[in-house]
């Protein structure tokens, strides 16, 4: 599988890339970039990371003949180790523009029939090339792999779902091939929930909210399969063919129901009338693109990424519900280092991104502690103390039963178990009557947690204004201004508070004394003049240990809102500490203050890169590993990329945190 490098993996020095150009993943050259171009690369790099096929076996722009016109296969892939000539040739892309959605969030997923017009091309080449078996043509969302299939008197392509690994491993009409499944990079597993999700929004005419529960559903039964079913008993596969006749739809039907009935009995987030209502034809579609993934095997980060896009696009404002920019979420557990010991909570959890975030990092942590090369047992092993790191001291809640879904999917993917998501009013705790209530107070009752990260919904527009919630927090109160200069609580509350101040509150009685927390909050928090008690208040219970300004496109482009954030890092104090702070006894203490300018992306989600003092693009050069077949056998090795510097200050902004704790010590106990 291929491996994105750390930023510690990145050769920093590399030859000047000129503008408008890219790197070639076939040959390691420049190219122009373009809308092609850009699509070639991606399966490129999915044929030699994920198929696994030496990159000294493909040839891109390669000449056929095709009735007499000279026509070029964009990725040409012949007999490893041999020369790359047209009677060697065995398979053939096509490769098409990515198409122009404009401000369509779908697209209509076409079926073999509505594409035949397109697949021409593709049948002449693999007509032309005698040896050619496998054709795949693609626009970068649809792909459409064909077989060449001999017949005495005719050449036929028949459909199929995928075609074989670079071992020749693969799905048969009659055997579904274990060997076959394998992890999912961010891109894949990306690519193939847009394909999926499309396909029941574009093709199937469903809302996109149901479209999204219709999507949940598999995803929970996959995930269930992987984890109760090995071998032969595994449910959640679409043989080669199945996919493109009526009676392999319903064979695929029939074993999905079964499977969705034990997934149902399995995890109790699910109605009796919860069903998979999908057409025999979507349901296969669906089937045949994440079957060929192994979930429990890819990376954290790839699933989390892959699922936040899809959700996200279903996640609504009108009640401040904006999941944080991933840029964002990364930085705040690595400032926070949750330890395996550490309870983690998040109060106002969305769609579970910093839970799954903290679950990569420690992830990450478990496998460098292994200086050995990771075999299959070790990996089990890590993904095991991962489960029960996960099952122990990570937990969520949300008001939205809908948000408590997706955050347990989420976390599901992430670590194979459902994790604890509470349904609950958080505001509320420790009152309140939604279920989850009860389990909260058992596992995160006031005082017992030791990191808490949050993105907590705000705005004046959904006000606090139940008198049960306001009279239970201080800052719901009216506060005045003393001659000397200091704010004074009154004993009546205000009529509304907006959610943000209230979770500040909130959150920081969930700490235990020591604990740690980060927290979204709108710059206005932290710079409102008429907002000082709040920052007075928060003085008074915590350590301030970090500030860091959010860039406004990262909101803009990955939550479609324009919101001026910063990101608030405290400690909470003890009750010592506090007493002795209120005869006297203050301490000045260095606090972390950083703004990120850049977040990665322009306002248009374009890819944001660095620039030279004379404007060209700063390259660097990345090192993936790659693990391909040749000459019979499998190597690792390492491939050098150049690619475009992404101008990007949250990992700069982590590295200076990191330095200035080395030589400031966290202030208080």
């Amino acid at each position: 599988m291929g491996k994105k490098p750390s930023n510690t993996e990145t050769v920093p020095e590399a030859p000047a890339l000129a503008e408008g150009m890219m790197t070639d993943f076939i040959t390691g050259q420049p190219v122009k970039e373009t809308e092609k171009e850009r699509v070639r690369q991606e399966v490129a790099r999915q044929l030699i990371f994920e198929y696994q096929i030496a990159p000294e076996a493909m040839e891109a722009d390669f000449p056929v003949k095709v009735e007499g016109k000279r026509k070029r296969v964009d990725i040409a892939i012949f007999d490893a180790g041999k020369e790359h000539v047209i009677e060697t040739l065995r398979r053939a892309v096509i490769c098409r523009p990515f198409p122009n959605v404009g401000k369509r969030s779908v697209v209509k997923i076409r079926d073999f029939a509505q594409a035949e017009k397109d697949l021409e091309e593709l049948q002449g080449v693999m007509t032309a090339a005698e040896g050619c078996e496998w054709g795949l043509w693609t626009n970068g969302l649809e792909r459409f792999f064909l077989r060449k299939e001999k017949r005495r008197f005719e050449v036929r392509f028949a459909p199929h779902g995928d075609w074989p690994m670079a071992d020749g491993t693969m799905s048969t009409p009659d055997v579904h091939a274990e060997t076959y499944v394998r992890p999912g990079d961010e891109n894949a597993l990306r690519r193939a929930f847009q394909r999926c999700h499309n396909f029941i929004h574009g093709n199937e005419g469903m809302p996109k909210d149901a479209a999204f529960w219709q999507f949940l559903y598999l995803i929970f039964a996959k995930m269930y399969d992987e984890r109760a079913n090995r071998g032969p008993a595994r449910k959640f596969f679409a043989l080669a063919s199945e996919p493109f006749t009526e009676e392999g739809r319903m064979k695929i039907r029939t074993r999905i129901d079964e499977l969705f009935k034990a997934t149902k009995r399995h995890y109790g987030l699910f109605r009796d009338s919860d069903e998979i209502t999908l057409s025999n034809r979507a349901l296969a579609y669906m089937v045949m693109e994440l079957a060929r993934y192994n979930f429990s095997r890819s990376d954290v980060d790839a699933k989390g990424a892959a699922y936040q896009e899809i959700v996200g696009a279903n996640l609504r404002g009108d009640r401040g519900q904006y999941f944080t920019p991933r840029r964002a979420v990364n930085l705040v557990v690595r400032i926070l280092d949750p330890k395996e010991n550490e309870k983690v909570f998040d109060p106002a959890d969305g769609t579970g991104g910093f839970l799954v975030a903290t679950l990569a990092h420690q992830l990450r942590r478990f496998r460098a502690e292994y200086k050995r090369e990771l075999g299959e047992k070790t990996q089990d092993s890590i993904l095991d103390r991962l489960r029960d790191y996960a099952r122990t001291k990570v937990f969520g809640a949300d008001f939205d039963p809908f948000l408590v879904r997706a955050s347990t999917m989420n976390v599901l993917m992430a670590a194979n178990i459902e994790g604890n998501i509470f349904h609950m009013d958080s505001l509320a705790f420790p009152h309140g009557h939604l279920p989850g209530n009860e389990l909260a107070k058992k596992h995160v009752p006031f005082g017992s947690v030791d990191v808490l990260m949050t993105n907590p919904p705000f705005g004046s527009e959904i006000p606090i204004t139940e008198p049960a919630i306001l009279q239970n927090h201080q800052l719901a109160r009216r506060w005045t201004r003393t001659d000397d200069g200091q704010w004074m609580e009154q004993t009546t509350t205000q009529n509304a508070v907006a959610p943000e101040i209230l979770f500040i509150e909130q959150s920081i009685r969930w700490l235990k004394p020591g604990g740690r927390m980060g927290i979204v909050l709108p710059n206005g928090i932290l710079g409102n003049p008429g907002d000082e008690y709040i920052r007075r208040w928060i003085l008074r219970n915590c350590w301030v240990l970090a500030c860091v300004e959010v860039p406004v496109e990262a909101f803009i482009v990955e939550a479609n809102v324009g919101i001026l954030t910063s990101l608030l890092f405290l400690k909470k104090k003890t009750e010592t500490e506090m007493d002795a702070e209120a005869q006297g006894h203050v301490k000045e203490y260095p606090i972390f203050m950083a703004v990120a300018e850049k977040a990665g992306v322009d306002r248009r989600g374009n890819p944001l890169h660095k620039r030279n003092p004379d404007g060209t693009e700063k390259m660097v050069t990345r090192i993936y590993e790659e693990r391909v077949k040749t000459n019979g056998n499998y190597e690792t090795r390492q491939r050098k990329i150049i690619e475009p510097e992404i101008d990007d200050d949250f990992p700069a902004i982590g590295d200076a945190y990191e330095a200035f704790r080395a030589k400031n010590q966290e202030p208080g106990a």
